[in-house]
C-alpha cells in the first residue's frame, strides 16, 4: 500500500462483526435494541432524579450524569454501526474517524472519573456522615462534574492531535466497529513512538489514579462498616454501595478485557465482541442495575408514569 501524506482524503474501512450478509439482519437488530434500551432505560433514570425532588442529592446527582454520559458514549458508535449496515458499507472517512474517537475518548474518560466520584461520595456520605451534607454540597459536586469534564476533554483533545500528525496509508482496514485509538494507531505508516508512549502513561494515570482511588474508598467503607455493630446500619451501607460496585465491575472488567484481549489475541473477531460488551452492552445495562436494585428509583419511576399517565386523561 501506498503511503499518503494527504489526509484529507482518506476513508477506513470498519471491519465490524462478519462479513457474511445473512448476519447482517441479525447484528442490526441486535445493535438497535440495545441502543433503544440504552436510551430509553438512562433517559428514565435521568428524568425520574429530576421529577422527584426526594433524590435531588448528591448520590442522584452523580447516578443523572453517569446516564447523560451512557446515552452520549453509545450515540458515539451504534448510529454509525447501523448506518454502515444499512448502506452495505464499511467506510468512515478521516474527519469522521478522528470526530468519532475523540468522543469516545470524551466519555469513556467521562464515565471513569465518574465512577470515582460516585465512590468517593459513598466514602463521605459513610464513612464521614456529620460533614456530608456540609462537604458534599451542590456547588462542590457541580465542581466534582466540571472537573471530570475538563481532564476528559483535555485528555481526548490531546489523543486526537497527536493522531493528527500521524501518515497513514491508503485503504486503510481497521478491525473494529468503531475508531478506536490503539487500532487507528497501530495503522499508521508513519513513527506511532510519541502515541504509543502518550498512550502508555495516560492509561497508568488516568485508568490506574481513579481505580486506586475507588479501591480507597471502599477500603475505609469496608473498615467502617466492620465496626458498626448495628446490623441495620450495615445493611443500609451495603445496600447503597450494591448497584455502585456492581457498575463500576462492569466497567473496569469489561474494559480491562478488551485491552487484554486485544495484546493477547489476535483473532480480531474476540477483540471486537470484547468492545461490544464493553461499549455497548454496559451503558444498557447500568439502568437496570440501579433500578433494579434501588427503592427510591423505583419509587420516582413509577410516580413519573402516574404523572403522565394522569396528565394524557385529564
Amino acid at each position: 500500500m501506498e503511503a499518503g501524506n494527504d489526509t484529507q482524503i482518506l476513508e477506513f474501512l470498519l471491519l465490524g462483526f462478519s462479513e457474511d450478509p445473512e448476519l447482517q439482519p441479525i447484528i442490526f437488530a441486535l445493535f438497535l435494541s440495545m441502543y433503544l434500551i440504552t436510551v430509553l432505560g438512562n433517559l428514565l433514570i435521568i428524568l425520574a432524579i429530576a421529577s422527584d425532588s426526594h433524590l435531588h442529592t448528591p448520590m442522584y446527582f452523580f447516578i443523572g450524569n453517569l446516564s447523560f454520559v451512557d446515552i452520549c458514549l453509545t450515540s458515539t458508535t451504534v448510529p454509525k454501526v447501523l448506518l454502515n449496515i444499512q448502506m452495505q458499507s464499511k467506510v468512515i472517512t478521516y474527519e469522521g474517524c478522528v470526530t468519532q474517537m475523540y468522543f469516545f475518548l470524551l466519555f469513556v474518560g467521562l464515565d471513569n472519573f465518574l465512577l470515582t466520584v460516585m465512590a468517593y461520595d459513598r466514602f463521605m456520605a459513610i464513612c464521614h456522615p456529620l460533614h456530608y451534607t456540609v462537604i458534599m454540597n451542590p456547588h462542590f459536586c457541580w465542581l466534582l462534574v466540571l472537573l471530570c469534564w475538563i481532564i476528559s476533554v483535555l485528555h481526548a483533545l490531546l489523543e486526537s492531535l497527536l493522531v493528527l500528525r500521524l501518515s497513514f496509508c491508503r485503504d486503510v482496514e481497521i478491525p473494529q466497529f468503531f475508531c478506536e485509538l490503539n487500532q487507528v494507531v497501530q495503522r499508521a505508516c508513519s513513527d506511532t513512538f510519541i502515541n504509543d508512549v502518550v498512550i502508555y502513561f495516560v492509561s497508568v494515570l488516568l485508568g490506574g489514579g481513579p481505580l486506586s482511588g475507588i479501591f480507597f474508598s471502599y477500603s475505609k467503607i469496608l473498615s467502617s462498616v466492620c465496626v458498626t455493630s448495628s446490623m441495620q446500619g450495615k445493611h443500609k451501607a451495603f445496600s447503597t454501595c450494591a448497584s455502585h460496585l456492581s457498575v463500576v465491575s462492569l466497567f473496569y472488567f469489561t474494559s480491562i478485557g478488551v485491552y487484554v484481549s486485544s495484546s493477547v489475541m489476535h483473532n480480531g473477531h474476540s477483540v471486537t465482541v470484547a468492545s461490544a460488551v464493553y461499549t455497548v452492552v454496559t451503558p444498557m445495562l447500568n439502568p437496570f442495575i440501579y433500578s433494579l436494585r434501588n427503592k427510591d428509583i423505583k419509587g420516582a419511576l413509577k410516580s413519573f408514569f402516574k404523572k403522565v399517565i394522569m396528565g394524557h386523561l385529564s
